[in-house]
Parts: C-alpha cells; structure tokens; sequence
C-alpha cells in the first residue's frame, strides 16, 4: 500500500485545539474524508501516541498523519459522456445534472458517472482537493436528482466553495413534487437529521442528529392529490428535503425509500424521485463576483405535471 505521510509542528501558541479541527485549519491540500480515515485506523499521533480526532492538543509538538493513497487503477478514467454546461471559466464549472446520473464514483457505479464525463470535458482540469475519486466534487446531488451543481476546477477555488458551503452563503432552492397537500402554505424544518438506526442507507429525523434547515412554501396543488414545493435549503444534510418533507408527511412523489405508494397514484407513471435543483447562487472563488443561476424543470419533470393537472384536476374542480 502506498502511504503519504504528513507532519506538522504545533506551537506553545495553540492554546487548546481538536487534532482533527488543527490538521484541516493547516493543511490545505488533503480532504476531510481522508484525514478522517486516517484517525479511524489509527494512523495519526501527536509526539508518537496514537490518537483520535476529538484528542486536544495543548501544548507544543509534532502532529504526523499517514494517509493512504488511491492506485492508479482506482482513479477514475475521463469518459465522453454529453454534459448541459450552464457556465464554465477556469477556475468553475456549472452543470444541469440529469436524472439518473450518478455525482462521482462508489460502490456499485460504473464508468457513467458525473466525474467520468467532467474528466474527459475538462481533459483532467479539476481540483485535486478531494478524495481522488471525487476530482472537483464540492457538493452532490443524489442520482435521481436533476439540476444545478457547481464543481471546482482548481484546488483554490474549491477551498473558496467548501468554506462558503460551511458558511452557508450558498443559496440552493430545489422543486419537488409531493404526495398530498400540506394544510399550510409554507414552513420551516428544523428537524436534526442522522443515519437511521436500523436502515444505514437512510437517514432520519433524530434528535442527536446534525443541524438541518429547510424552508419551504407551496407554488400549486393538485386536488388533494399532490403539490408542487419549493424547498431552500440552508444546510446540506443527506437527502435532507426528502427526509424533511416525509417527517411533514408528503413524501416525494417516487421516493418509496422515504414513504411514497404507488397505490395513490393509479395509471400515473412516475418512475423517479421528482426533485430539481433549480436555483443556484455563490460568490466567484476567483473574481469576487456574485452568480446566480437558474434552470427550468426537465420535460419528464413538466409532463408529469401536466398528467397530475389533467388527471385530478377533473375530480374535483380545477387545479389550485
């Protein structure tokens, strides 16, 4: 296995730090995702004792991490696949992901993912921030999630983006189709979301969970049937509009992980989670500049619309 071993010499200064909190304050060119792997298999220390992330350092030393690194044959390949590029510059690129692809490589992918096609789009110009199967990847969209996403083709400007997601002056609003209609016409989550206890591919309204705020208002419904909702979000918790949007109970229409029956919608086809990125707004990493970017609902997104209005419009009146 290939190692990078990583050091740094902390200062009677520091006063009191988390090592995990230092290592990311300091060294610019390794993922989180990395370091972290590094303190759950032991492999970081300060002044030769093994550590874990939450240790606090007080006093002067050396911090060392050994991190692995990724074979060529796991670092994934450019492949031509089309992109809908909203706007490219040197230092950023703005994609309409389709439905169905997937953000960058895991377990189970193959070669047709988001990263594939930005590696042959750009000829390999992305950030080297990240994990090395996620060149460029701030932040992700689920599979089935259509619209706006915002990838780093350098390594600054993907410090700039990670800081400002942190900081959450990134403005994300979303479009989604839900079952049912809300009583309300608008609202705010601010539920805690985690792993679900049980099912570790879901994630839950918890108590002890991390921070997560969506607001949200109704933009049209259909009968009782279902709503077309507008969601921003403020924080960017796994499938959080899905997770917050079931624990209100109006599932997403096709998200059967999170609540969805079919058996309300009869003779409709809805063969995906209906949830658009439509909104996308941040400052540029390199000029300062403020962006903002919009994209219209895909057409299997508008069709179904137009289904639910025809459909359930002519049982009760016309459409809201």
């Amino acid at each position: 296995m290939d190692e990078r071993i990583i050091e740094y010499f902390v200062t009677d200064d520091v006063g009191e730090v988390r090592a995990d909190k230092l290592f990311a304050s300091v060294i610019e060119d390794v993922s989180r995702a990395r370091l972290q792997k590094a303190f759950d298999s032991g492999r970081v220390s300060f002044e030769g004792e093994v550590i874990d992330k939450r240790y606090k350092i007080r006093h002067s030393g050396w911090l060392r991490a050994t991190l692995e690194t990724v074979s060529i044959d796991q670092v994934p390949q450019g492949k031509s696949i089309p992109l809908d590029v909203v706007y490219e510059d040197d230092a950023i690129i703005v994609i309409n992901k389709s439905s169905g692809m997937v953000t960058h490589p895991g377990n189970g992918t193959g070669e047709d993912t988001l990263v594939h096609a930005l590696l042959y789009h750009c000829k390999d110009a992305l950030s080297t921030v990240g994990m090395p199967e996620r060149p460029g990847i701030v932040h992700r969209l689920d599979k089935e999630t259509s619209g706006l996403i915002v990838v780093a083709k350098t390594d600054l400007a993907h410090h700039a983006l990670a800081k400002d997601f942190s900081e959450r002056t990134i403005k994300k609003r979303y479009l989604a189709l839900v079952s049912g209609v809300p009583k309300v016409r608008s609202g705010t989550c601010m539920e805690s979301i985690g792993r679900h206890p049980t099912y570790r591919t879901k994630m839950s309204v918890q108590s002890k969970g991390r921070e997560a705020h969506t607001d949200w208002k109704v933009l049209e419904t259909f009968w009782e049937k279902a709503s077309l909702v507008e969601c921003a979000i403020h924080t960017g918790r796994t499938h959080q509009i899905r997770v917050h949007m079931q624990n209100l109970g109006f599932p997403l229409l096709g998200d059967q992980l999170y609540g969805f029956r079919y058996n309300r919608f009869k003779d409709v086809s809805i063969d995906r989670i209906f949830l658009h990125a439509t909104y996308l707004s941040f400052t540029h990493p390199a000029s300062g500049k403020s962006l903002e970017f919009s994209q219209p609902l895909p057409k299997d997104f508008s069709d179904l619309m137009a289904v639910l209005k025809e459909k359930f419009s002519s049982e009760r009146g016309t459409s809201e």
